[in-house]
């Protein structure tokens, strides 16, 4: 049976997101199988809500957006984007939230796996940019789908999409998402 996740990530314009899935399907790309993003947001995009879904598979693509409940992980950095699009992970699914800006009710935490870890608090303190929320994003899911796409593979698919000035805070956001992920694994 061929591998197949459906991996969602939710937030506002300009947290990173968008990317955040560009560098997944293009990672499972480079790995040799398949891989697509569609996306969401407003016209405003700044602050609007956005999502995007990402499929990886090892077969060819043959349809690009998720149903409602078949999403296995979702990772939300707003609460607006997370209320708006929760709906689409399967009952039982992971969802990590950034638990400074998320507000799962309690029948979400009995649908779902809710695991919370501070990804922009992470960025900022640790790391020293918020802008490393995305490549924390990266590590986190990967841990969380049991690596859809080889680290190594992601890794190196993430620092080509970076000028490597930055590839050093990169580096290390990527091994503190993991760090962060193996630490709060609840499952």
């Amino acid at each position: 049976m061929a591998s197949k996740t459906l991996m969602r990530f939710t937030g506002v314009g300009g947290q990173g997101v968008l990317l955040a899935g560009a560098i997944f399907a293009a990672a499972k790309i480079n790995d040799g199988g398949y891989g697509l993003k569609t996306a969401t947001y407003t016209s405003q995009v700044r602050g609007g809500p956005t999502v995007v879904d990402i499929t990886l598979q090892d077969e060819e693509i043959l349809y690009p957006y998720a149903n409602d409940g078949e999403i296995d992980f979702m990772l939300s950095v707003a609460n607006v984007s997370y209320n708006q699009f929760k709906g689409g992970v399967k009952p039982g699914g992971t969802i990590v939230i950034e638990p400074n800006l998320v507000s799962p009710t309690d029948e979400d935490r009995k649908t779902w796996n809710i695991v919370e870890i501070p990804i922009i608090t992470i960025a900022k303190e640790e790391v020293g940019n918020v802008i490393t929320q995305s490549v924390l994003a990266l590590a986190i899911a990967n841990y969380f789908t049991d690596e859809a796409v080889p680290a190594d593979v992601l890794r190196e698919t993430m620092l080509s999409k970076v000028p490597a000035k930055v590839h050093d805070i990169n580096n290390k956001a990527f091994d503190l998402g993991y760090k962060y992920a193996k630490e709060s694994d609840n499952r």
